[in-house]
């Protein structure tokens, strides 16, 4: 089985995702009741600071958090809301 190439992997993804200016993901939040998902490193949210309100849910978690199956799932992401990862 061959290993597909990063850069396939991402334009794949990219066909799949919306992207959002900084404007139009407040927004979202704002009108809508979208929720803002951190998905940085601990380090960088103590570096540069985290915005209110925000849940911050660790990318090397992701997966684990949203998948009822896994001991690490986190009810949030059962909500009828969108969720906007940055």
């Amino acid at each position: 089985m061959a290993i597909k190439p990063v850069a396939e992997m991402i334009a794949e993804a990219r066909k799949r995702i919306d992207n959002h200016s900084p404007e139009e993901a407040k927004k979202r939040v704002d009108e809508q009741g979208a929720l803002l998902v951190d998905v940085r490193d601990i380090r960088e949210l103590e570096r540069d600071g985290v915005i209110p309100g925000a849940l911050h849910a660790p990318r090397g978690m992701l997966e684990f958090w949203i998948d009822p199956e896994s001991p690490y799932f986190k009810e949030v992401f059962t909500e009828d809301r969108e969720f906007v990862l940055y």
